[in-house]
């Protein structure tokens, strides 16, 4: 194994090619238990995510774009617990979406990244763990601040890497080991870049919004728990591209699985940041979609 620190380096690994993506490349929908895990990540962030958009002014009266919505959980929880007056759901593929359908919720089929994508204005945009998969954030950033309403919010999270500082021995743990050969294979292999993250404050800001904040949220590691289940699955699905970096190999990421579920486990899990900003204007429902 190469003692190698990628992070000395950040342009190493190169993003992935333009034919490199989530959901092609890696964590294909069609593959069986996708949808478990993507449900194991809403377990452990959900509360958390639909405490901060109702603390936002999520609610009736609403109408809200949910993007990467994955199996629709905050979609729905938005209508049956916020009680807003619509949501329309969009992914890139939506069979998870198509499998659970629930009154108020729309779904639309779509890349957000293609230059035609304009679903209309909302007067909530929200996007959790999609950005970082894609390339130019600011771009992109920009085009979700064009989709938000008069006083609506947009509302961003994605990880923050807690294993790049390799200064302590605290930090030298079998997951953390698995966690930096993660991040450094899915970079390689479909252009997954969290290192833009701690920017979406001023890129939100960039876009024209304002009353800019942001919260970070790391989920506890305990045996058993829906986020050490979530990782433990997310590296059995992207083994070979962790191989691949050299940065770890089969046998360590056996000993990563086995030490999320052990009691010696002492480690960080990636945190989630949220970012959001509301639109200059008077706020109210947004025009419907076209």
């Amino acid at each position: 194994m190469t003692s190698r620190n990628p992070f000395d380096d950040p342009d190493f690994p190169p993003r992935a090619p333009d034919g490199g993506r989530y959901g092609e490349d890696a964590f294909r929908p069609e593959q069986p238990g996708e949808a478990e895990r993507i449900d194991l990540g809403a377990l452990a962030y959900d509360d958390l995510s639909l405490s901060r958009l109702r603390a936002l002014g999520a609610g009736p009266g609403w109408r809200c774009l949910d993007i990467g919505a994955g199996t629709g959980t905050v979609s729905r929880r938005l209508l049956r617990e916020a009680g807003v007056a619509g949501v329309l759901a969009v992914d890139r593929d939506v069979r998870f979406l198509a499998e659970r359908p629930f009154p108020g919720l729309d779904v639309l089929q779509a890349d957000i990244t293609a230059p035609d994508f304009a679903p209309g204005r909302f007067d909530l945009v929200h996007a959790r763990f999609v950005l970082m998969h894609l390339p130019e954030p600011e771009r992109m950033v920009s085009t979700l601040a064009g989709l938000v309403a008069p006083g609506g919010v947009l509302v961003l999270s994605d990880a923050v890497d807690l294993t790049s500082d390799r200064t302590s021995a605290a930090a030298d743990t079998p997951f953390a080991a698995a966690m930096r050969a993660m991040w450094q294979g899915l970079r390689a292999s479909i252009g997954t870049d969290v290192s833009w993250v701690p920017s979406y404050p001023q890129l939100l800001r960039g876009a024209g919004l304002r009353a800019v904040g942001a919260e970070l949220y790391v989920p506890p590691l305990l045996r058993g728990s829906p986020i050490s289940r979530f990782w433990a699955d997310t590296w059995e699905r992207s083994r070979a591209s962790m191989v691949a970096t050299g940065l770890i190999d089969g046998a360590g990421i056996d000993a990563a699985i086995r030490y999320l579920d052990s009691d010696a486990c002492a480690a960080l899990s990636a945190g989630m940041l949220t970012v959001w900003g509301r639109k200059p204007g008077a706020a109210g429902a947004a025009p419907a979609r076209p």
